[in-house]
């Protein structure tokens, strides 16, 4: 049986298609753009065509995210927290503690070993910290965002960044660029910045165990190393990061279907 998963954010959509014996078949990311719900469809269909799966043969559709109301093909949705802390404990069962940092919001879950969710914190209310907080910063140091990380791991003296709200800190850059401080440093100043954001939450919810780490912005080295260096351990990246909820919703899809039948 084959089931699928659909993650729609508030930037970017994700499809899994997953099946019990042989596991991730295909899978699809895109933007959202102005319409969720068309962007929903066009994932879907290239996850599909993908796979070389027709519709006819997806036996449940989970949707997650902030916007998984909105799918008029979804059989239910489930919260973004459930489908995360479930894919998460599917990939790295070892983990029970979770990092998701997205284009909108960051969100630190933990997780027992059985994969449910014991605690969670999230900061959703600006973008302080997260992807869209990057994207500002790169513009403004006219970097492109996917250099980033590789970048400030190529700095040269320490500075720091006082600030972690999106428009005080954009200006504090512009400064120091102004007073000749180096990009690759002021780089590395806002990845600390965001991983500082990051271990408030951290701190809130609690650390057990290995920790893992989802979203787009888990693809930015920059940050998974000062995360890294602040917690005193590694962390467990999948290899695609960003779809680690829409697999969560799959792996839900699958086994709510598996007790139907």
């Amino acid at each position: 049986m084959i089931t699928a998963g659909v993650d729609v954010g508030s930037l970017s959509v994700e499809t899994v298609l997953y099946e019990q014996d042989k596991g991730i078949l295909s899978y699809s990311i895109g933007l959202v753009g102005g319409n969720s719900r068309d962007a929903s469809r066009r994932s879907f269909e290239e996850a599909l065509t993908t796979g070389r799966v027709a519709e006819a043969n997806i036996g449940h559709v989970v949707s997650t995210g902030s916007g998984r109301e909105i799918l008029d093909f979804a059989d239910e949705n489930i919260t973004e927290i459930t489908c995360i802390a479930r894919g998460v404990h599917f990939l790295f069962p070892e983990c029970q503690t979770i990092i998701d940092i997205g284009g909108q919001d960051t969100k630190v879950i933990r997780i027992n070993e059985s994969g449910h969710v014991v605690s969670f914190d999230m900061n959703d209310k600006c973008a302080a910290g997260t992807g869209r907080f990057l994207e500002v910063m790169a513009n403004a140091l006219n970097v492109d965002l996917e250099q980033m990380g590789e970048r400030s791991l190529r700095y040269q003296d320490v500075i720091e960044i006082s600030s972690v709200c999106t428009v005080f800190a954009e200006s504090e850059v512009i400064s120091l660029v102004s007073e000749g401080k180096a990009v690759n440093d002021i780089l590395h100043a806002l990845h600390n910045a965001v991983a500082d954001r990051t271990l408030s939450l951290l701190e809130r919810v609690g650390v057990n165990g290995q920790a893992a780490m989802t979203g787009g912005v888990a693809k930015n080295m920059g940050v998974i190393r000062a995360l890294e260096e602040k917690m005193g351990m590694a962390l467990k990246v999948h290899s695609e990061p960003q779809i680690v909820g829409a697999l969560g919703a799959a792996l839900i899809a699958a086994e709510k279907k598996g007790k139907k039948n």
